[in-house]
């Protein structure tokens, strides 16, 4: 398994940004598919957007043309960064990483997982 720490996560009004960094122990980003996802107060935990080996990136509908999944393969580290963001993307943000090239939607995808970041949009 693969070590996650997210980090950027905070408080703000809706319309705002925010970038979240996930940065892996070891080389990943070269032959892992790493994904966000996210987890809201009494909601399943649900894909939001994922970038495999190539760079190829995949999002849920309810963010596409507002977030971009990124990475620094330098920094083995994977960003999200989180544009015209609406209260509704208030959640806590994971980061989860999986063997494969392919893309998973599915949270039983990935075998390594951050603690998590708190993202808080008010309105």
């Amino acid at each position: 398994q693969v070590q996650l720490v997210e980090s950027g996560g905070g408080l703000v009004q809706a319309g705002g940004s925010l970038r979240l960094s996930c940065a892996a122990s070891r080389r990943t980003l070269s032959s892992y598919t790493m994904g966000w996802f996210r987890q809201a107060p009494g909601k399943e935990r649900e894909f939001v957007a994922a970038i495999v080996w190539n760079g190829g990136t995949h999002y849920v509908d309810s963010v596409k043309g507002r977030f971009t999944i990124s990475r620094d393969i330098a920094k083995d580290t994977v960003y999200l960064q989180m544009n015209s963001l609406k209260p509704e993307d208030t959640a806590v943000y994971y980061c989860a990483a999986r063997p494969d090239v392919s893309i998973s939607i599915r949270v039983q995808g990935y075998n390594s997982w951050g603690q998590g970041t708190q993202v808080t949009v008010s309105s």
